[in-house]
């Protein structure tokens, strides 16, 4: 069923990275968000690139508006009763529209976002080409986003992504600046391995958020290794949805190439699982129970 979103999601996410290290599977859509809190998930991750690629069908570089991201974010954190963060690009603008950002992705149901440094059109954090907006106007919107948050709790990530583009310190630097005008966590973005993760907690006081992404400039390290150094929240933004991909692709030219499905019949959850995923009998007990059957 439709579950009643968290009182206070951003108090969870706090309380929960106080205690440990926070394991967030990205999700994409409400079905994923119900897979991943069904297998145990304690807390999700809304990926911009799973939204944008999943829903569009086109690359992540700013093409999906904020309506679409806070219309997701909303499906997602009401049939995953846990603590959502979400990716929300550069803001959707400057100052004005970082605070119009904050209000909606709250409203949404959300525990915090995370806002990046990138000029817009932003690219993948771990493709190169990137560029990013001067530090100052960084703090700016940062500032904007912590002043327009209703519940105090309401996490504002800052994420930069000057590694790939002026160096290690200068994204350091630019770290610090961004705790200094007031944000809850770090998420430095394209780091190269443990020793730079390890000069960011050095070098910040404040949570971190560690990309444990594929295919991408920083190696495969495992969430007991980001424990060990200090990070507080670890997310797996695209894991599931390539996974999702390749077997669409494989199903759909198994079908097209053979004209039956009769082959790929032990790849797919039943009716009766699907059904039971999506809590289907809850529905029709809560339907007759107001019809007063």
């Amino acid at each position: 069923m439709l579950r009643p979103a968290l009182s206070s999601p951003g108090a969870t996410l706090r309380s929960m990275i106080s205690e440990d290290t926070v394991v967030m599977p990205g999700v994409f859509n409400g079905i994923s968000a119900v897979s991943a809190h069904k297998a145990g998930a304690r807390a999700l991750y809304l990926s911009g690139a799973g939204i944008t690629n999943a829903a569009l069908g086109v690359p992540d570089i700013a093409l999906a508006t904020l309506t679409e991201f806070a219309q997701q974010a909303a499906y997602v954190t009401q049939v995953a009763p846990v603590p959502v963060l979400s990716d929300a690009d550069t803001g959707f603008g400057e100052a004005l529209n970082v605070a119009r950002t904050v209000i909606e992705m709250e409203r949404a149901g959300l525990a915090g976002i995370h806002l990046e440094d990138q000029i817009s059109p932003k690219r993948c954090g771990h493709l190169d080409g990137k560029s990013c907006i001067e530090p100052l106007e960084m703090a700016r919107k940062i500032r904007a986003a912590v002043d327009s948050k209703r519940d105090p709790s309401f996490m504002i990530v800052a994420r930069t992504d000057a590694r790939g583009v002026e160096g290690l310190d200068s994204a350091i630097e630019r770290a610090r600046r961004y705790e200094g005008a007031g944000a809850d966590a770090i998420f430095p973005e394209g780091l190269t391995g443990e020793a730079e993760f390890e000069a960011f907690r050095g070098a910040v006081s404040i949570p971190l958020l560690a990309n444990m992404t594929e295919f991408g400039k920083t190696p495969i390290i495992p969430v007991s290794r980001f424990r060990e150094l200090g990070y507080g929240m670890v997310i797996f933004p695209m894991t599931a949805f390539r996974v999702m991909l390749r077997a669409l692709d494989e199903t759909y030219a198994e079908l097209l190439s053979t004209g039956t499905q009769a082959g790929i019949l032990d790849r797919m959850r039943t009716r009766a699982e699907l059904y039971d995923r999506i809590d289907y009998a809850q529905y029709d007990d809560a339907d007759r129970r107001w019809s007063g059957n």
